[in-house]
């Protein structure tokens, strides 16, 4: 897993819930009131106040950055998406008609060369995910080429120039507002924040009392297991919807660790990260063989939730991932 990072870790397929549809009725093809034509705002890019003028062109990296745009409304202002291969395919997207309408782009990770002869004037991605200097596509390198670009907030806690730290679903909240203020829809970010809200303190209302489960996200890895921190949505997730994440108390986003710790937090319930690599099936099957994890709680007793990869990364199915999970544990019997 050290020559090849999992997806989680560069960014860090169930089926859309129907509780979307109050979402997805103002945003597929909204009709915006407020004025998203050309104009000028000043906004935070992770801790760095930037100018924007309102894009026109943008391009977005993976499926976060776009159904964040598609929620908005901003459809007309997006050319294309790039979704690299680990993405599940974009038909499964509560805005599946909006990805129709755009461009695409690319399969590959995000760089300088795409972004430049597609004609963007702002790219949306997140640090270590589309953004990396090693890729040599950094914010930096875009304002020198006049290219404006934006960054998700749960990234920025270890962006090097300006970090910022934001609790994982209070960084999604920011990333819609800071959105809607560079496009001039902060009335529908607003609405649409709202609903989010709602929709997460619903949950959290509902979860179970007493003891929480203990619980072991598997993103990927063999030789050592990659996992979520509490920088990242999932942590959330878990805490929300009445459970433990055993690596809770990291703080790190996507992150490493060994198996002799996973043992040690005797997981009850292990959450799958589902993405295109590597099918879930197949690390069920790994966990399942390994004799390092065969004799844990969860995997004894079969306890495993598929996530979908989108619901991982911070995007507004960050939500849909929340009510499943929410569910899933409401029904959990040990």
């Amino acid at each position: 897993m050290t020559a090849t990072p999992s997806p989680a870790l560069r960014a860090g397929k169930l089926a859309a819930p129907l509780v979307l549809a109050s979402v997805l009725a103002a945003s597929c093809g909204a009709q915006i009131e407020e004025d998203s034509s050309t104009s000028t705002a000043t906004v935070k890019r992770c801790g760095e106040p930037v100018e924007y003028q309102t894009p026109q062109r943008a391009v977005v990296y993976e499926g976060g950055s776009a159904d964040k745009m598609f929620a908005l409304g901003l459809t007309e202002h997006v050319h294309g998406y790039v979704m690299p291969p680990a993405n599940p395919p974009v038909s499964e997207s509560p805005w599946a008609e909006e990805y129709e309408k755009v461009e695409f782009l690319g399969d590959d990770l995000l760089n300088r060369e795409l972004v430049v002869q597609a004609n963007s004037d702002f790219v949306v991605a997140g640090w270590n995910s589309g953004f990396s200097d090693q890729r040599g596509i950094t914010p930096e390198i875009l304002d020198r080429l006049e290219i404006q670009s934006f960054m998700h907030a749960e990234s920025c806690y270890n962006y090097p120039e300006f970090p910022e730290e934001h609790d994982p679903f209070e960084g999604l909240y920011t990333d819609m507002r800071r959105l809607g203020k560079i496009f001039g829809v902060e009335d529908r970010a607003r609405e649409v924040v709202a609903d989010m809200k709602s929709r997460v303190q619903a949950v959290r209302d509902a979860a179970p009392e007493g003891e929480k489960v203990p619980v072991f996200l598997y993103d990927s890895g063999t030789d050592q297991p990659f996992t979520a921190g509490n920088q990242v949505p999932p942590n959330e997730i878990i805490e929300f919807a009445g459970g433990r994440n055993i690596f809770g108390g990291l703080e790190e986003r996507w992150t490493q660790v060994g198996w002799e710790a996973v043992v040690e937090g005797e997981p009850e319930v292990i959450i799958i990260l589902d993405y295109g690599d590597k099918p879930a099936t197949d690390k069920i099957e790994f966990l399942k063989n390994s004799p390092r994890t065969s004799e844990l709680p969860a995997v004894v007793n079969d306890n495993f939730y598929i996530m979908d990869y989108n619901e991982g990364i911070s995007s507004p199915r960050n939500v849909d991932g929340l009510e499943k999970f929410g569910k899933y544990l409401r029904e959990y019997e040990g």
